[in-house]
């Protein structure tokens, strides 16, 4: 082990903690209506008692865990208390649906289940009364039940203290014997194109990835996060890690509905994030300079064309002309820096989207407002980052370059081949699956297409599996074109189809606040959404507006029809996973018949 480059999560966080030192705000949550904090010291004493604790219930290396919960400050404790104990935990989405949780918990075999708070034990106990193997819950909060497998996380510490009176240097002798080789977790992928698999990742494919990322991010002790996505997530599981080896100070979210609020709290220097997060913040941007009074709202609109107009032109290497010079001058004065004060960014160098496209359209909203967005690439299957773009040499469109170590290829038929020490052991007892996603010389299959741009920058396409074939025998890439269609400010979400048919339609759900407003200024009655999605002057809107949106696509590309959806998509209800992307095919299962009648019209 060397100060700079761990070789399993072990090390990484005992070089975590040196480098904190005595930091009094390594980890802050909300508790009690305010932000409270864990230092360094607690940190690592936490973590070293809740180890023994496990240990004391009877986890031993190898051992399987499974761990559901929202972000928590006991999340973070409860997987790097595992680790270190070499037992292998299996994060379970907070969101799942019950019937896929006791899926996961059988498949993995694990005998021990963590979990969060009453709520969850209320909606998931009819599932795990079925699952005899789960031997014992340990609970984050304790839960009032007659069901002899509760145990609080209480109880755990208190145990944890007595072994560790007893057997002081147990913790450091199980953490230092765990080998990069050794599996760390299993990770289940979102399910977007079918059940569940456990993809399995060690040590070293996950330390590897966040020394190589860390090489191109750059981030340092100087730095404050605001983690956001769920933990459960490979890609924020990665990015939480990274934070640790850089020595950041790491707030939670409260929720994904508080992130607006919790921005403006804690003003975060780095924040990472998916598409979905920052097509919401450009909309309720573009929302509230919409709502101000006349003077001020055309100043705010003035300003973020000017802004966005300059940095265009820059992207186009275009010389600017002292007129767009001093407009932007006057427009980050008077617009901008208040913009970005008023939502928490003010101090952000580094904002980083990855687990879906990002629409270029976003991208330049916020090179527009002063703030940068890297997009990256990954998969649970690579630990999971592939390619990033480097701060100071980002390339709008494409998702960046890989990161030391990784190799990508295209292969012939535009799918894009992984191959590094990242790339994941296989899918848990799924032997043919993992045969099936390597190809014969080791590289992993994607399931994505893109290609290489002449500077080494990847370009994704589309998924393979998404891409659509006309009944005329055209491709057609849905990602693309939903992209342009939530780059309206009009349009929340979008999910194109048409596979097999004559062409492509789209199912959109309107952005409801504009479209009330847009109501209200036309006079148009309405009380329910489905009113508003039924009205004939609204659909012809959409339709008019969609018809804008696809004049640059090929004919045999463009959306030709469309139905509104009378609302959002999501996880709740298994249309998006818990990082928002579409379930596409539980999507078309579940409004099958507005489909159809698209295609009968």
């Amino acid at each position: 082990m060397t100060a700079t480059e761990p070789t399993t999560l072990n090390e990484l966080f005992a070089l975590a903690v040196q480098r904190y030192g005595s930091r009094p705000d390594v980890l802050a949550y909300r508790s009690g209506g305010r932000w409270a904090t864990i230092s360094a010291p607690a940190l690592a004493e936490q973590v070293r008692t809740l180890a023994f604790g496990f240990y004391a219930n009877g986890v031993r290396p190898g051992d399987h865990v499974a761990l559901l919960s929202e972000n928590r400050p006991e999340w973070t404790l409860s997987d790097l208390a595992l680790l270190a104990l070499g037992a292998v935990d299996v994060p379970i989405h907070a969101t799942q649906a019950p019937p896929q949780v006791a899926h996961i918990l059988r498949d993995s075999g694990a005998r021990i289940l963590v979990l969060s708070t009453g709520e969850q034990w209320q909606r998931l106990r009819d599932v795990l009364a079925g699952v005899e193997s789960v031997e014992k819950i340990i609970t984050f909060e304790a839960i009032a039940d007659g069901d002899a497998r509760l145990l609080p996380f209480s109880q755990l510490f208190e145990a944890g203290q007595r072994w560790a009176a007893h057997e002081p240097d147990l913790y450091d002798r199980l953490r230092r014997a765990v080998r990069p080789s050794d599996l760390a977790t299993l990770l289940y992928t979102s399910g977007t194109t079918g059940e569940p698999k456990g993809v399995m990742l060690t040590h070293g494919n996950i330390t590897s990835n966040v020394t190589a990322a860390m090489r191109v991010l750059g981030y340092s002790s100087r730095d404050v996060v605001l983690s956001i996505l769920p933990l459960s997530h490979s890609f924020e599981r990665m990015a939480f890690y990274c934070y640790l080896h850089a020595g950041l100070s790491i707030a939670y979210a409260e929720s994904f509905d508080k992130v607006a609020e919790n921005l403006r709290d804690i003003r975060p220097t780095v924040l990472v994030g998916v598409p979905r997060l920052f097509e919401k913040m450009r909309a309720r941007i573009l929302e509230a300079s919409r709502a101000l009074p006349g003077l001020k709202r055309h100043l705010v609109a003035w300003g973020l064309r000017a802004g966005e107009r300059c940095e265009r032109a820059r992207r186009r290497g275009d010389a600017l002309s002292p007129w767009l010079r001093w407009q932007h001058a006057v427009a980050e004065r008077t617009v901008l820096a208040r913009i970005r004060e008023h939502i928490g960014l003010d101090r952000a160098r580094s904002l980083i989207s990855g687990g879906a496209a990002l629409s270029p359209d976003v991208a330049y909203f916020f090179l527009g407002l002063g703030l940068e967005i890297l997009q990256g690439y990954g998969l649970t299957e690579t630990s999971p980052v592939v390619t990033v773009n480097p701060p100071g040499a980002n390339k709008i469109g494409t998702v960046g370059r890989p990161i030391p170590g990784v190799e990508v290829k295209i292969a012939e038929d535009g799918e894009i081949l992984v191959r590094g020490p990242n790339v994941m052991l296989g899918y848990y007892n799924r032997p043919e699956e993992t045969a099936a996603a390597f190809t014969e010389d080791g590289w992993l299959r994607t399931g994505d297409v893109g290609f290489l741009d002449a500077d080494g920058y990847l370009v994704i396409t589309d998924r393979k599996k998404d891409l659509m074939k006309t009944s005329g025998g055209k491709y057609v890439a849905p990602q693309a074109l939903e992209n342009r269609l939530v780059a309206s400010p009009l349009i929340a979400q979008a999910v194109v189809v048409g596979d097999g048919r004559k062409f492509p339609a789209a199912l959109i759900v309107p952005n409801f606040e504009a479209l009330r407003r847009y109501a209200a200024a036309q006079g148009i009655p309405f009380r329910e959404a489905h009113q508003l999605c039924a009205h004939p002057k609204i659909r012809r809107l959409y339709e008019e507006e969609v018809e804008r949106l696809m004049a640059d696509f090929s004919p045999h590309e463009r959306v030709k029809r469309i139905a509104l959806l009378e609302r959002e998509l999501t996880i709740a209800e298994g249309e998006l996973t818990p990082t928002l992307k579409v379930r596409r095919r539980i999507v078309e299962e579940k409004y099958r018949d507005i489909i159809e009648r698209l295609y009968a019209e």
